[in-house]
């Protein structure tokens, strides 16, 4: 999902991982709930409309991100919340510092309108523009993945039916060692000449082509090496992998190698390109 607005921007309390972790399960609920809503109506006679930067939205969308904001006005009050489809639709000026909370709440729209089942929930914490802590949800694979950087990563089934949610069943993930060919996974609808040029200049064993930040957790549970996307994004795609990712033992750097900066609203929070790796070691020999 590629455009957005601001919900509720001010400033708000600093979130320490600590604080995530004391949140973790209370937030991990909201995103268990919003993933049940979004199978509520089937996707082929869900309610969608384009938006003015001709991607679509659904009612899934909507009622995802309504979930997911009235949950993180009880759990985290005065945390301003970035919300790719918040009903308000304000951008109010002043401060996100030193934290705030990033929501995508259907990643990978165009697989959801498809009957793909790639497509997830998102719920990210930055503070001091780098992302803390992240959820993911994939609704329709029935799994979970959630992350506190510093305190490590995990998988969990989902129980969903008639619009209620549980998560269960914790098992800790973490990246691989990188082998001497990499497996790759690269976006279904934003593959670019970039990003080609760039995996020709990689020994490469596989690939997987799917949409949505489930690729995130593929690298974060062990089963991919690497993620290039050398076109451009926004935060809320890329926040809440992030986090699982390095607290699963991974990096996201950008494409000149250095660190992503979050909460750039001068620049609309758009993400120029990321380079995201299972086995930090290997950074320096990622060229663009």
């Amino acid at each position: 999902m590629e455009t957005g607005t601001l919900h509720a921007v001010t400033s708000g309390p600093e979130i320490t991982p600590q604080d995530a972790q004391r949140h973790l399960d209370a937030l991990t609920d909201i995103v268990s709930r919003a993933a049940a809503a979004t199978l509520v109506t089937p996707f082929s006679s869900v309610a969608r409309r384009i938006k003015t930067d001709l991607t679509p939205v659904t009612a899934a969308d909507e009622l995802s991100e309504s979930i997911i904001l009235e949950g993180l006005a009880q759990v985290l009050p005065g945390v301003p919340v970035i919300a790719e489809e918040s009903v308000a639709r304000r951008q109010a000026p002043g401060r996100i510092e030193p934290s705030f909370i990033v929501v995508d709440p259907l990643d990978g729209t165009r697989e959801f309108l498809a009957g793909r089942d790639e497509f997830t929930v998102n719920v990210g914490i930055v503070t001091n523009g780098v992302p803390i802590a992240g959820i993911i949800a994939a609704p329709a694979r029935g799994l979970l993945w959630r992350g506190i950087v510093g305190g490590g990563a995990e998988r969990l089934h989902l129980r969903l039916g008639a619009g209620q949610a549980k998560a269960y069943g914790r098992s800790p993930i973490h990246t691989r060692p990188a082998p001497g060919r990499l497996t790759v996974a690269t976006s279904r609808s934003h593959l670019d000449e970039a990003t080609e040029d760039f995996l020709a200049r990689l020994p490469l064993a596989k690939r997987y082509l799917c949409g949505s930040s489930v690729k995130f957790c593929y690298i974060a549970q062990g089963e991919a090496d690497v993620y290039p996307r050398l076109s451009p994004t926004r935060e809320w795609d890329v926040a809440a992998g992030h986090a699982i990712l390095v607290a699963a033992g991974g990096a996201v750097i950008n494409p000149q190698r250095g660190q992503l900066q979050f909460g750039r609203m001068a620049e609309r929070f758009l993400v120029p390109g990321f380079i995201a790796i299972g086995d930090p070691a290997i950074a320096s020999s990622m060229n663009v």
